[in-house]
This record gives structure tokens, C-alpha cells and sequence, in this order.
């Protein structure tokens, strides 16, 4: 597919000059072009100017103001649109969670415990993922990481923690409400942002929608995909929508002896599904599907939906098909599909496969428990769904093509999401605005301490350099990830299969693989003495697989680059 460009350019004078959307900017928005801006004399001078309060924003506020940072006396002014006062009182009862959670890895837990993060996180909504069972929806090859096997004892034995996006959130407001050095200043909308007489070198005018004016030495964008800062400072972006959508929800299961600490996620053709432990009896669901089945599952009944989801974790797929279509048709004649009907639907079916009731293949068993023969490699069965929690979002991969702005949309610099968005299946997107986060603190820091100005671009090109490609690196391998397990065609299966299995059977090839991802806590890990070991094996499965697939490496070598497209 090719690139979809997003943002438009327009020329003035040799110079680009981006258009403002009317949906961000009003029509009393200074505007670049007639060299109108509002007195310079009216605006409150501050050092950063951080333009949205969702983690990302809220996390460079908090870093910068830790107490080990040179930042930590400048003024600093956090600008969000939505009531924070939601986030502040944010309080659910112990047997009910969010629908919107974050695997966050050790590397970015260790980042935001000097934010002091802990002092007000609520401990007993996270909880540990020690292992992990990725497997695929067509051929049922497995890949199976634990962290106490593959990390050792000197490592966490967890490889990650799951959280609420709001616990995080609230714990992070909670941190900066006692710094006077910050100014918060929620429900309240960026009207428009310019320089002063359309000079490059000046520092930022942002006006808000209360008629208050901003100067920022720098301006920083974690304002999300439709970013305004981006916008401002002339910076276009690449990307796609996929044909997917993700399906969340909170669900409820049976303990186990095991306890609730293994994350499920299965590719099927129309997507992943994972199953994310919250607590010994509540998980997570992400099911990522074609937006008809998504609106499907959407409005059959949580019971329904119920079977559905257990049955997406254990029945082939061409009887997974066929369920995605009866409560399709159902959903389009204005039928109601029933539960008892639909289970007598699947147990038919898991006779057909020669499923056994009490297996922990069965999706209708109410029987089934730790003695059946693989239930730890499959999820606990969802016995019921916590009310309005179902929802639904699209998704999609976007990148900037740079994080900082140049001439009139100098000293800007984008975060998270403004900067990148990409698919779920790897629970990287909190991660990746976090290393943003760690990695421009870090750069404003050195600037102070060497006496540069921050807001400059010598100053902040450390961040784009140590961030881009490395983001960028992190998003094609879940793009391509997501493509290659899109496809049914025999010979990509064969290939994708065979990879997973030759890499579930190198430990120190998946040890590398889980400190690359962030399993390890400590803040330069070094994946590759790990996998050292490896080498010579992977080299011995490389060249067994040459010899194997020599007969039909150019129909499987066709097959896969017609996927990815490469």
C-alpha cells in the first residue's frame, strides 16, 4: 500500500507553510501568513508549554520536575482540553476495571518510579505478566516466553505490568499537584499558535480559548493523533488506516491454582485476540477484527459475546467463520441470537472437530478446571462480561516524518501518539511515548546542565536521532506482523509457522526478543549478549531450513513479499 500523506504544505516565499485546519484553529486565530499575532507584551512567559494531559504529558511534566532534574525550577505549563478533575477523583469498585489498560513494560515502570509514580499508584489494580502463549489461529504454532526460565534470577521475573490507563494517569496528576512550578490548566482548548511577526527565531505565541497567551521557550506536542502542534509546526505524517477495529471489554473467569499471570493472544486471519490478566478473576480482552464482525460482536448480547471470545481462543477457523457470519446475518435480519442456541451451535461444531466436552479445547464446558490436559496453555473460559465495558475503536500506523519543527514552527517537538500511533497486538504504543518522554527529558536536562538553550534545535536533535529509528523500527515489525498473520495462503502459513517454532525452541533468541521489548528494568539493556549464546543455533536452523525450502523458496518467497509488500 502506499503512503497516505497527511497534512497539507503550501508555499509562501520559498517557505513551507502548513495549513490550519479550521476543527483546531478558530477564526480568530492569529494566522502565519497576514503576520497577525496577538502583543507579545500580553503573553505569560514560560519555559515548556506541554500541550495535552494524557500519559505522555503527564509523565514529562512529572520528569521534569523530579528533583534530580536541571529542569526542575523552570516554569512549566500543562494545557489540556478535557476536565482532569475526572482523572483526579477517577475511583472504581475492587471488582470492576477499565476497559482501557496498558501492558507497561519494566523498562518504562523503572523510568516512571523516579517520576514517583508509586507514591500514588494504586498497587492492587496492576498486576504482573510472567508469561506469555502466542500462538497461530490457522497452523496452531506456539511461541511460549516465561520470564523466571529465560531472564534468569538476576532479572525481574516479571515481563511486564498490566494497568489501567486512568490509574496511571491519576497518579501522575496526583505527583505534579504539589509542584508550584507547574500550571495546570485543563478544560481549556488551544484556540491558535504563531510566531511573533513570522520570525523564525522567536519563541511560540499560543493563544487558549479563554483569550490567555502563552510564550513557550519550548512548545512540546503530546496532544494526540490530530495534533495541533504538529500542525503548527508544519509537520507532515505517513501512514494508513487498517480494516480492523478493537474490540475491549473487562472480563470475568474462574480462578486458577496457577494464579492470573499469563497473557493469551492468538492471530487469527481477521486479527489477534489476547486475553491480559488484570486480577486472579478479571482480564482484559483486545480483539482486533474486520469492522462488520466488530460491529457484530458489539450488539449481541455480553453472554453471547462471552461464548464468542472463548470460542475465538479455541475453535479452528473455518468454524470461527462461520459463527462471525450466523450473528452477522442474525444482527442484519433483526434477530436477537440467543445463547443457548449459539453454544448448541459450537458444542455441534466442537464435536465435528473432535473436541471432547471437558477438554480445554471446549469453549461450553462448565466442568472444566487445572486438571484438563493443556488448560494452562489456553485462557480461563469468561463466564460473564462487566457491564459497559464493551466498546470499540479503529486502529491504524501513523508516523511524522520528523518530531521537530523547523523555520516558523521551530522550538516544537512531538510525543506519543502526535508523533506515532500503531497497532495493539504488541502493547507497545504507552511504551513508546514513554522512551520519548525519558529520552526528551533527558535532552532538556543536558542542555541546562551545559548552559544551551533547550528550546534549540542543536539542543533537541540527541532526541530525534535516539528515538526515530527506534520507534520506527518497533512499528514496521508490528505492521508486518499484523500483515503476515492476515493471510491464508498455504505457503505464508508454512513460513511463519516454521520461523515461530525454530525461535520457540532457542531460549536465548526469546531472552533477546523480551529484554529488546523491555522485560529487563535496567535503562541500557544489551539484548544481544544475551542471545550470543544463540547464534550458532540460529545459524544451524537458517541453513536447515535453506535445504528444506530450496524446492520452494521462490513460491513461499513470492507468497510472503506479496504480503508485506516488500
Amino acid at each position: 500500500m502506499p503512503f497516505a500523506r497527511i497534512g497539507q504544505k503550501s508555499w509562501k516565499s520559498g517557505q513551507i507553510v502548513p495549513r490550519i485546519p479550521k476543527r483546531c484553529f478558530s477564526k480568530a486565530a492569529i494566522c502565519r501568513q497576514s503576520g497577525q499575532t496577538s502583543s507579545p507584551l500580553d503573553a505569560e512567559t514560560h519555559d515548556v508549554v506541554i500541550v495535552g494531559a494524557g500519559a505522555a504529558g503527564l509523565a514529562l511534566a512529572s520528569a521534569l520536575t523530579r528533583p534530580s532534574s536541571s529542569a526542575r525550577s523552570c516554569r512549566i505549563a500543562l494545557v489540556e482540553a478535557s476536565d482532569l478533575s475526572k482523572v483526579r477523583e477517577w475511583s472504581l469498585p475492587s471488582d470492576q476495571y477499565s476497559n482501557r489498560v496498558s501492558s507497561v513494560t519494566n523498562r518504562s515502570l523503572s523510568f516512571l518510579k523516579t517520576c514517583d509514580l508509586h507514591s500514588h499508584l494504586n498497587q492492587t489494580r496492576t498486576n504482573s505478566i510472567q508469561e506469555m502463549e502466542v500462538w497461530d489461529g490457522v497452523s496452531d504454532a506456539r511461541i511460549s516466553f516465561r520470564a523466571s526460565e529465560l531472564l534468569g534470577r538476576e532479572h525481574s521475573t516479571n515481563m511486564s505490568t498490566m494497568m489501567e490507563n486512568l490509574n496511571l494517569q491519576r497518579s501522575l496528576l496526583k505527583t505534579l499537584q504539589s509542584n508550584s512550578s507547574i500550571i495546570l490548566l485543563d478544560k481549556t482548548k488551544v484556540d491558535s499558535i504563531a510566531k511573533p511577526n513570522d520570525d523564525a527565531n522567536s519563541w511560540p505565541l499560543i493563544t487558549l480559548d479563554n483569550g490567555r497567551v502563552l510564550r513557550a521557550r519550548l512548545l512540546v506536542g503530546a496532544d494526540g493523533f490530530n495534533s495541533p502542534v504538529r500542525r503548527f509546526a508544519g509537520i507532515d505524517c505517513y501512514g494508513w488506516s487498517y480494516d480492523t477495529q478493537a474490540v475491549v471489554a473487562t472480563l470475568f473467569h474462574p480462578s486458577r491454582s496457577t494464579g492470573n499471570t499469563t497473557a493469551f493472544q492468538r492471530f487469527l486471519p481477521t486479527g489477534p485476540i489476547a486475553f491480559l490478566p488484570l486480577s486472579p478473576t478479571i482480564s482484559s480482552l483486545v480483539w482486533s477484527t474486520k469492522p462488520h464482525i466488530a460491529s457484530s460482536l458489539r450488539s449481541v448480547h455480553p453472554d453471547v459475546l462471552s461464548l464468542m471470545i472463548n470460542a475465538a481462543f479455541r475453535l479452528p477457523q473455518i468454524s470461527l467463520q462461520y459463527l462471525y457470519d450466523y450473528i452477522s446475518e442474525k444482527g442484519r435480519d433483526g434477530l436477537q441470537v440467543e445463547r443457548n442456541e449459539l453454544a448448541d451451535e459450537i458444542r455441534w461444531r466442537e464435536a465435528a472437530h473432535s473436541i471432547q466436552p471437558y477438554s480445554a479445547l471446549s469453549s461450553t464446558s462448565d466442568k472444566q478446571g487445572d486438571i484438563s490436559e493443556g488448560f494452562d496453555l489456553l485462557p480461563p473460559l469468561v463466564e460473564h462480561i462487566q457491564a459497559g465495558s464493551v466498546a470499540s475503536f479503529p486502529l491504524r500506523f501513523n508516523h511524522a516524518e520528523t518530531y521537530l519543527g523547523e523555520g516558523l514552527g521551530s522550538r516544537t517537538v512531538l510525543v506519543g501518539d502526535a508523533a506515532h500511533s500503531l497497532h495493539p497486538l504488541a502493547g507497545q504504543g504507552l511504551n513508546l511515548a514513554l522512551g520519548d518522554v525519558e529520552e526528551l527529558a533527558s535532552c532538556i536536562d543536558d542542555a541546562i546542565s551545559h548552559g544551551i538553550d533547550f528550546g534549540s534545535r542543536t539542543a533537541l536533535l540527541p532526541y530525534v536521532r535516539n528515538r526515530y529509528f527506534e520507534n520506527h523500527k518497533v512499528m514496521s515489525a508490528v505492521d508486518k506482523l499484523h500483515k503476515l498473520y492476515s493471510s491464508q495462503l498455504p505457503p505464508v502459513v508454512w513460513a511463519r509457522s516454521v520461523g515461530l517454532e525454530v525461535v520457540n525452541e532457542l531460549d536465548s533468541l526469546k531472552t533477546a526478543l523480551m529484554l529488546s521489548a523491555g522485560a529487563d528494568s535496567r535503562t541500557t539493556p544489551n539484548p544481544w549478549n544475551a542471545a550470543a549464546d544463540g547464534v550458532t543455533l540460529v545459524n544451524n536452523g537458517i541453513e536447515f531450513l535453506k535445504t528444506g525450502a530450496s524446492v520452494i523458496s521462490g513460491t513461499v518467497g513470492s507468497a510472503v513479499r506479496n504480503v508485506l509488500k516488500v
